[in-house]
């Protein structure tokens, strides 16, 4: 199962209107691991309905703003793939001496 972090926002200090959610996820299974990092960036507008400042902000509301920008199912699924390779690498590396 992945797990979702947010990492750190970027705001803007008048409004605390968030600009940039930098978003983490891992995936492990037992020894293996993946993970994957980025960014996402926003337009906030103070004025809107449902605008939400930076200082009354949880982590789960972001997640749910970068998910709707991102293709989360495939992100998972490359991390997914990612660690059945670590567990049956199809190339190997070295010298037969």
């Amino acid at each position: 199962m992945a797990t979702w972090t947010i990492s750190t926002l970027e705001r803007n200090t008048a409004d605390g209107g968030v600009t940039v959610a930098h978003w983490r996820v891992t995936e492990e299974d037992g020894d293996y691991s993946a993970s994957s990092y980025g960014t996402v960036g926003f337009t906030p507008d103070a004025s809107a309905e449902g605008f939400i400042a930076y200082g009354v902000l949880v982590e789960d509301t972001v997640l749910s703003w970068v998910w709707e920008q991102l293709d989360k199912d495939a992100i998972e699924a490359s991390l997914t793939a990612n660690i059945e390779e670590q567990k049956a690498p199809v190339t190997s590396t070295g010298t037969p001496w």
